[in-house]
């Protein structure tokens, strides 16, 4: 057999034994591929993941490209549970010279998470502000995103420090008292009347539980692989405890309405993002905005669920682009004739 035809074939094999090894690792150990897929999609939008800190406190955070001109910077603020990579299919629809800094939320991802730390709301907002400080992102103002949790805090934030902020992005946020409840409300009063009173919906525990939250936070089903359903499971799974602390922090009458009782001091340009077929919060919320802030911009998504950053990423970047555009423009306009 000719030397060069051995060579083909060794290699063919080596590739098939790469293949197999890479299966069945994913089988074993499907979280370290996707903590590994994340790290590609950073690297890939050009995305630096950094550390800062607050006296002792630390923040961890990505960012891309530097501040220009008088684009503002976007500052982008994720829910419940989630991390600063949730981010990542709208950030890949934003453009490539767009200074972006995604953290991650007070005692999620690789933020601190201290024995005495508060996770109410107003104490988040207070922590996202020494985070704000700490980069030096209070040097011009920003555009502030937010979504879930983060909505709430990100539209507490405006109503705390106004003359930060170009422009706030509320993504279905929290805090609100909705004139229709939700599926995933519906669900927690029963679950109060019933034995697994102690269960809550969005930590799960079992692959089986897992499937029901993602039910309730897209419209569409995902039809993830086994695989990797064990793998984003046994990531949340050591968390679950913390979770449960900042879920119990977030229901308590000091956070529950917290965005409720701050909409009229907002004075910031807003725009609302809301899925049309949020099953987690309704989007009856939209409406309680309006009637406080009627001035407001609304834009409503068709086949759209509670996770609008990964439903339906093109549309909400091109939203947030457009109202910070419209910005732009009349700021502009204030220069000019003042």
């Amino acid at each position: 057999m000719e030397p060069s035809v051995i060579a083909l074939l060794a290699s063919a094999g080596g590739i098939v034994v790469l293949l197999i090894f890479v299966y069945v690792t994913f089988l074993l150990c499907p979280a370290a591929y996707l903590r590994a897929y994340n790290w590609y999609q950073r690297r890939k939008l050009g995305l630096v993941t950094r550390f800062s800190h607050s006296g002792s406190y630390r923040f961890c955070y990505f960012t891309s490209a530097t501040p220009a001109g008088n684009t503002p910077s976007l500052l982008l603020l994720h829910g419940f549970s989630a991390t600063k990579d949730m981010w990542l299919p709208l950030i890949k629809y934003l453009p490539k010279n767009q200074h972006v800094v995604a953290m991650d939320m007070p005692g999620h991802g690789g933020t601190a998470r201290t024995v005495d730390d508060n996770y109410s709301i107003e104490c988040q907002v207070t922590r996202v502000h020494q985070f704000v400080q700490s980069i030096g992102l209070d040097k011009s103002p920003f555009h502030l995103v937010g979504t879930s949790m983060g909505g709430n805090v990100a539209g507490v934030y405006a109503a705390r420090y106004p003359t930060y902020l170009s422009n706030v992005t509320l993504i279905c946020p929290a805090g609100l008292v909705y004139p229709k409840d939700s599926e995933f409300v519906t669900l927690l009063k029963e679950l109060e009347g019933s034995q697994n009173k102690d269960s809550i919906p969005l930590i799960p525990t079992t692959v089986q539980e897992y499937e029901n939250m993602m039910r309730l936070c897209f419209h569409k089903s995902l039809n993830l692989p086994r695989p990797v359903l064990r793998g984003l499971l046994s990531e949340r799974i050591p968390n679950n405890g913390f979770y449960k602390e900042v879920f119990m922090e977030l229901i308590h009458e000091e956070s529950r309405h917290s965005l409720q009782e701050n909409l009229n001091l907002i004075t910031t340009p807003l725009l609302v993002i809301w899925g049309k077929e949020d099953k987690l919060l309704d989007v009856s919320g939209t409406t309680v905005v309006q009637a406080v802030l009627p001035n407001c911009r609304v834009e409503l998504l068709d086949n759209c669920g509670h996770s609008v950053s990964m439903e339906r990423p093109r549309k909400a970047a091109k939203l947030i682009m457009d109202f910070m555009s419209v910005g732009e423009v009349n700021n502009l306009d204030v220069k000019k004739h003042s």
